[in-house]
């Protein structure tokens, strides 16, 4: 049996494909390096790359027919929510069309699994905390829309035509490997690419627009694999949700706190305006994935170590 992981040479996905390798198991990746990169994937002869998009359907139907997947991870996406406010259309045909293209030939297939990679922006500005799976939803930009509009298709394409499929509410994702080159990218990772930076002699600040004291349920990568493959094994993932997060609400200032006691130093704070449509406040109620045994194995300042200790030693 081959896995097959869409987006597998970008920043999460690069770390499953790592894991998958790591436990014997005959990897196709799928990726059209629009923000993943070659280098981030290890060479194995249990891996196969193909540059391509998911939106090219033809080139979907020849894979599913070379290949006989038991498990489809489906990682690939636009994740810009900037772009997909100025580039609508675009991104929809990549983050809905495109899986909605896998679904229909992992049914055609038979996989066995279809583990989604949806994403907390579907609950939009609600004030309720902590976000809770059966809470209302309220996705505010195209992004949100069309992870939630998937995974509609995702879960219900169990109870449709019995394929095996389960959705994860990623909340905000940090590690090695994450780009700090787009403004859009996560905080931490533009957070220490500047004290690295800093420290190597730049002059250069840390702009945080609003107060620093909004919040987010930060997590390791290395746990978001881990809640990744609770889903591919556990039965009981099957047509359902769920949060992947920590459970623990981390403000900016933290973060920053956090990093200088890592890096020893960190460069000055330039606090700026906060932006339009910004989330004050975001943190994940993990209960129903801490029923499979899913407990994050990293606190805040480990991931943070080893991010930053991975990043340094790029320089």
């Amino acid at each position: 049996m081959v896995t097959l992981v869409t987006g597998g040479a970008g920043f999460i996905g690069s770390h499953l494909v790592e894991e998958l390798l790591s436990q014997g198991r005959e990897v196709v990746v799928l990726d059209d390096l629009s923000t993943g990169k070659i280098e981030n994937l290890p060479e194995s002869d249990n891996l196969t790359f193909i540059e391509g998009s998911i939106t090219d359907r033809e080139l979907l139907v020849n894979l599913f027919d070379s290949y006989r997947f038991d498990t489809v991870f489906h990682l690939a996406a636009i994740a810009s929510v900037f772009k997909s406010v100025e580039e609508p259309v675009e991104t929809h045909r990549v983050n809905f069309d495109g899986t909605l293209y896998l679904l229909e030939e992992a049914k055609r297939a038979g996989v066995n699994k279809f583990v989604f990679a949806s994403s907390a922006a579907v609950y939009g500005d609600l004030p309720e905390l902590p976000k809770r799976e059966d809470m209302p939803v309220k996705p505010l930009t195209p992004y949100g829309v069309d992870k939630y509009a998937s995974e509609r298709y995702v879960v219900n394409s169990f109870s449709l035509y019995g394929l095996k499929a389960t959705a994860l509410r990623f909340f905000n994702v940090y590690g090695e490997r994450q780009d700090p080159s787009s403004p859009y990218s996560g905080v931490i990772s533009i957070f220490i690419n500047r004290t690295i930076r800093y420290l190597n002699g730049e002059k250069i600040s840390i702009d945080i627009y609003g107060d620093g004291k909004q919040t987010r349920d930060f997590i390791y990568v290395k746990d978001v694999v881990n809640a990744i493959l609770i889903a591919e094994n556990d039965e009981r993932t099957n047509r359902e949700v769920f949060n992947v997060g920590t459970g623990k609400e981390t403000s900016l200032l933290q973060i920053i706190e956090t990093l200088k006691e890592i890096a020893g130093s960190v460069p000055p704070v330039r606090f700026l305006p906060p932006r339009e449509g910004d989330i004050k406040h975001s943190v994940a109620d993990i209960r129903k994935l801490k029923q499979l045994g899913f407990s994050p194995s990293y606190t805040l300042k480990e991931g943070l170590e080893r991010t930053f200790n991975w990043e340094k030693a790029k320089t």
